[in-house]
């Protein structure tokens, strides 16, 4: 396994994953607002519409884990929970994204991702 890095990658999302969500539920956040921002972050997306070197560029600004840990990070020292809530579902969010597959986007195609090219 450990020769194996699509498999550890893998694990590695999922671990991501299930921490995200286990820190939500214990700092009580609502479940409702995780249902209605899970998805925000595909709105990037719409970069495409332009061309798409900016769609990969927006899509990739928006997942990586760079920006919502860095989030998290300071809505958790300055105690801004709402934010903190945010950046958790925005990292929960990339988790599940790589963990199916979906990686950061090459500006060729919107399929040719670091993962894999998605069929």
């Amino acid at each position: 396994m450990l020769t194996r890095p699509a498999v550890l990658l893998h694990i590695e999302e999922a671990v991501l994953f299930l921490l995200t969500l286990f820190a939500y539920q214990h700092l009580h956040y609502s479940w409702l607002l995780f249902a209605l921002l899970f998805l925000t972050p595909d709105l990037s997306m719409f970069g495409y519409l332009l061309n798409v070197r900016v769609g990969a560029a927006l899509y990739n600004l928006v997942h990586t884990l760079s920006l919502p840990l860095a989030l998290l990070l300071v809505s958790y020292i300055q105690n801004w929970p709402a934010t903190t809530a945010i950046s958790l579902i925005w990292t929960a969010h990339i988790a599940l994204d790589r963990l199916l597959g979906y990686g950061l986007k090459y500006p060729t195609f919107f399929k040719d991702t670091h993962l894999q090219h998605i069929s």
